[in-house]
């Protein structure tokens, strides 16, 4: 299956294309750039976070909306990164021992669909 993604590195960076071979207990994927097509290899340990999107355009000016009551997406819980940037969303299987987690955002009109969570990039995971 392919997935539009948009890959956070930790210093900053991102690579946005496609995936088809991103697996959460893999070191590693590539992401097939949407502009030049050039085929990127990437460690997921660099990353701060991969963001499984609708579309590249996403809404810069929106407010994503956290007080959102959802069901079946799991727990609700607060990530805070190293960078300073929060994510309100809803985890099924977070442990801290795992290098990342799946948190779906709590704003069902998110550009989002999914978030791979990088464990290592994050300053705190809370349930909230």
């Amino acid at each position: 299956m392919q997935n539009t993604v948009v890959a956070h590195f930790r210093d900053g960076t991102l690579v946005k294309g496609v995936t088809n071979n991103f697996f959460p207990n893999k070191p590693g994927f590539h992401v097939v750039d949407k502009d030049s097509g050039a085929r990127h290899e990437i460690a997921t340990a660099d990353l701060k976070a991969i963001f499984f999107v609708k579309d590249f355009a996403g809404d810069a000016a929106r407010d994503e909306r956290s007080d959102v009551e959802r069901t079946g997406f799991g727990k609700k819980m607060r990530v805070e990164f190293d960078d300073g940037e929060t994510l309100v969303g809803y985890c099924q299987g977070y442990s801290p021992n795992r290098p990342g987690f799946f948190l779906f955002p709590a704003d069902p009109g998110s550009n989002n669909d999914r978030v791979f969570v990088v464990t290592a990039a994050t300053r705190s995971a809370t349930f909230i």
